[in-house]
């Protein structure tokens, strides 16, 4: 196994990954001895110290034990996990958290963001192949699947959020952004219809699914509301509207642009937000959201890593019903 030592961190926790990966890998098995600390000091050209420290590393996350007389061996195996989401929001906060406390110390996560960039993606993607023993994957669009994945053992691969393509074989924790958005909406009827017009905040270039929009639309027609989907929230906030957003700044920006024309949200004009933060149960007196359950799927991910069994589910869009409706 080729080490090349890069800056980012220190070439303990370097080597000691890389020690960590062969046994994930089973390179080395649970009893087996290591190689010495001579051995892998003139294998990987650093100093019999980077050596010992390494493997006091391995030791403080279970994975290998010694003894007088026969030195370093491995007891446990550690199990590398590649966590691969689209971008930083605060509800990734609750699935990571969620994610990483239903794993043991013998787990490896390594959390990457993609940022809707499908060249990044795939070479995230082509470089892990081999690396990790189970692949938690956010797709970079909820209509394509990437073929970069079927290049991953069906068995290792959970797909989550977006799937609105054949998942064939594999794993995943979706949701729906169609029916399930249109009969999230037909829950809040009655708040609903104590506005004059629905608004539809749908940013150009946003990477939330376009056929939301389709759904929105169906869903003021069945229902005889009067409605608009606009790009972005313009220059006032029109009294008797509610307002459904998808991007978070856009929730601060009503709400301040409200505030600056002596409008109450909830009152003077309503607010409906697209996938629950904390923050939103105490901004303005509540945010009304739609979102799924960001800590289930964390918790569900982290049973298929433990368990390996097959998943394939869309969680509900639930409604959070606060003060802005």
């Amino acid at each position: 196994m080729k080490l090349i030592f890069g800056q980012q961190t220190t070439k303990v926790k370097q080597l000691a990954d890389t020690l960590g990966q062969a046994i994930s890998m089973n390179e080395y098995r649970a009893g087996d001895p290591l190689p010495s600390i001579n051995q892998l000091s003139a294998k990987y050209a650093v100093s019999r110290d980077t050596v010992f420290k390494a493997f006091l590393d391995l030791r403080k996350r279970g994975l290998i034990d010694s003894t007088p007389g026969k030195g370093y061996y491995v007891t446990n195996k550690l199990t590398n996990v590649l966590l691969l989401l689209d971008e930083y929001t605060p509800f990734k906060d609750a699935l990571y958290n969620s994610f990483i406390k239903g794993l043991s110390i013998n787990y490896k996560v390594d959390l990457l963001f993609h940022q809707y960039n499908e060249r990044l993606f795939n070479t995230i993607i082509r470089e892990s192949i081999g690396r990790y023993n189970k692949y938690i994957v956010m797709n970079f669009h909820n209509e394509k699947f990437s073929r970069n994945l079927s290049r991953i053992d069906s068995s290792k691969l959970l797909l989550l959020d977006f799937g609105k393509f054949d998942k064939a074989s594999y794993s995943y924790l979706c949701q729906d952004f169609d029916q399930s958005f249109y009969d999230a909406l037909t829950q809040l009827d009655e708040q609903l219809r104590t506005y004059k017009r629905l608004v539809m905040i749908f940013p150009k270039g946003s990477y939330h699914p376009q056929s939301t929009k389709e759904y929105f639309h169906k869903f003021c027609i069945d229902n005889h509301f009067l409605y608009e989907v606009k790009e972005e929230v313009g220059e006032s906030i029109e009294r008797g509207d509610v307002y459904i957003v998808i991007k978070q700044q856009d929730v601060v920006n009503i709400i301040k642009q409200g505030r600056a024309q002596g409008l109450k949200c909830g009152k003077d004009f309503g607010l409906l937000a697209y996938n629950d933060i904390p923050s939103y149960e105490v901004i303005d007196d509540g945010i009304t959201s739609l979102s799924i359950d960001w800590d289930k799927v964390g918790a569900r991910a982290a049973e298929f890593v433990l368990f390996g069994k097959p998943v394939r589910e869309y969680l509900p869009t639930e409604v959070r019903l606060r003060n802005s409706l």
